[in-house]
C-alpha cells in the first residue's frame, strides 16, 4: 500500500506542476519529494494509533516489529514516527529537502532490521501479515533511492561524472 501511495502522490504532484503550471512541482524530483512526504505522513501515523484500533497498523503492531536487541521498543516506535513526520516536513521545504532526504535514507537503512524481523517473526500489522522479505527489501531500497534522489544527491553525483560540454570522452 505504501508503494501505491508514493507512486500516486508523486504523479498527482507532478501533474499539478505540468497541468496547472505550479512552479513548486515543476520537476519529477520535487514531485517525488512531496510524494514521499505524503507516504511518510501515512506510515508515521501508525506509530501513534492506539492498540485498540484494528483496521490499520497500530502502535502495538509497530512495537512487535522491533527486533529484540533494540532497547525501549515503545519509545523507539514513537521516535521513528516523529522522525518520519519531521522528514516529511523537511522534504516539502526546499531549504531543508537535501538534509531531510539524506537523513531519511539513513532512517530507512536503520529501520530495515525491523522490517526483516517482522517478516521472519510472522508479525501482523493491522491483522495482516507483514510484507514478505522478497517484496520489502526491494521496497526499502526504492525508498532509500527516492529519498536520495529527492535530496538531489543522486542528481549531483551524475552531474559531476558527466563530461564537460556534453561531449563523449575521446578514446
Amino acid at each position: 500500500m505504501t508503494l501505491i501511495v508514493l507512486i500516486v502522490a508523486t504523479l498527482v504532484f507532478r501533474l499539478l506542476g505540468a497541468v496547472l503550471h505550479l512552479d513548486r512541482f515543476a520537476t519529477w524530483r520535487v514531485g517525488a519529494a512531496h510524494g514521499l512526504a505524503v507516504m511518510l505522513v501515512m506510515t508515521a501515523s501508525a506509530h501513534f494509533v492506539p492498540p485498540g484500533v484494528t483496521f490499520m497498523p497500530n502502535h502495538a503492531d509497530m512495537v512487535a516489529m522491533v527486533p529484540p536487541f533494540v532497547p525501549f521498543p515503545a519509545f523507539v516506535v514513537y521516535l521513528t514516527g516523529v522522525l518520519e513526520l519531521a522528514g516529511a516536513v523537511g522534504l516539502a521545504l526546499p531549504v531543508t529537502r537535501r538534509a531531510a532526504g539524506i537523513c531519511l535514507a539513513l532512517l530507512f537503512v536503520l529501520m530495515l532490521p525491523a522490517n526483516v524481523h517482522a517478516a521472519l517473526a510472522g508479525t501482523t500489522l493491522g491483522g495482516e501479515p507483514a510484507t514478505p522479505l522478497w517484496q520489502r527489501v526491494p521496497e526499502q531500497i526504492l525508498y532509500i533511492g527516492v529519498a536520495l534522489w529527492a535530496a538531489g544527491v543522486l542528481e549531483r553525483r551524475a552531474a559531476r561524472t558527466a563530461p564537460v560540454g556534453g561531449a563523449s570522452p575521446a578514446l
